[in-house]
């Protein structure tokens, strides 16, 4: 579970990018290029910028600036977040990010709102600060769990299970309806760190179970594992217009992620579905394509001439 690096970069630069943030001719995929570099940035103006970006029409953008407030772990943020936990008005996969991203911080402060939405009458909100008050709880408990290895640069929402385990241990744990949905995560970012045709495969059975938060998480670490064998797995998922959008808009992104020819032509088709979410994962993960195929080195807008660092993306703010 390892942050990504802040980097430091001049306040112009900071400034230039969120500009582009609020000009109302910024295109969505490059709002998501200037949010991939403010993500990677240290300091007041960048936080500042971040909190703004949160005010933006786009549902799908403001639940990932969320999610890059949380992977920055700065306490500035939890009063924000909270704020959005609460705010029912909101759209709920918004809400569910800002609970997942007070989990990340998983300060003392990030423990009341948690424990306020444990029984949410959103499902996946409830379920979602049941999982990050587990991991606060753990990881006070287990401090050493902050230091596993692992080979991606993500705070997770739960710590993976050694990878010694053996892959069937961890598909049972997965698939098992009456464990912890922290247990299942363990299992699910342990898979993920073994990676494989036997765990793809274990992965892509979670897509039959109840939870559309953890079919979610499982489409998101597919796109971080960039495996070809989930492709058939992410396509099935992204064509069924009856599965919740926050698991369809995950496999559109993976899919994008993934970048093999067949994914193009799918994700141009469902750029135009009625599920506004979903329609612009699509949008973004063409965008993504168009930057793998270009050979550039960062999915990132450096704010006119500056350097603003971003390493290169699994997607648009998902590193």
């Amino acid at each position: 579970m390892t942050a990504p690096p802040l980097h430091e970069v001049d306040d112009s630069v900071v400034a230039d990018l969120r500009a582009k943030l609020v000009d109302p001719k910024t295109s969505l995929p490059e709002k998501y290029r200037v949010l991939f570099s403010l993500r990677n940035v240290k300091g007041t103006a960048a936080h500042e910028a971040l909190l703004q970006a949160l005010k933006d029409d786009s549902a799908l953008f403001r639940h990932d600036v969320a999610f890059c407030l949380g992977q920055r772990q700065d306490p500035r943020a939890i009063e924000t977040l909270t704020n959005i936990l609460h705010d029912t008005k909101e759209h709920p996969m918004v809400r569910h990010e800002a609970g997942e991203a007070l989990g990340a911080i998983g300060t003392e402060e990030c423990l009341a709102p948690l424990r306020e939405h444990l029984e949410d009458a959103v499902l996946e909100v409830a379920e979602t600060c049941q999982l990050a008050l587990q991991r606060v709880e753990y990881l006070a408990a287990h401090p050493e769990a902050t230091n596993e290895e692992s080979p991606y640069y993500s705070v997770d929402p739960a710590p993976a299970l050694p990878a010694s385990t053996p892959t069937e241990e961890l598909r049972a744990a997965l698939l098992d309806e009456q464990r912890r949905m922290f247990d299942r995560y363990s299992a699910l970012f342990a898979l993920r760190n073994k990676g494989g045709k036997e765990a793809v495969a274990a992965l892509g059975a979670v897509f039959g179970a109840r939870s559309a938060l953890l079919k979610h998480e499982v489409a998101y670490v597919m796109g971080q594992m960039q495996d070809a064998q989930a492709v058939e797995f992410l396509t099935g998922v992204l064509k069924d217009g009856a599965e919740h959008a926050m698991v369809r808009h995950e496999a559109a992104e993976a899919l994008g992620a993934i970048a093999d020819s067949h994914t193009i032509a799918l994700l141009r088709d469902f750029a135009a579905d009625p599920e506004p979410i979903v329609a612009h994962s699509c949008v973004v993960a063409l965008d993504v394509l168009d930057f793998e195929q270009s050979g550039a080195l960062e999915y990132a807008d450096k704010g006119g001439e500056g350097e603003a660092p971003a390493r290169r993306p699994i997607c648009p703010c998902r590193g």
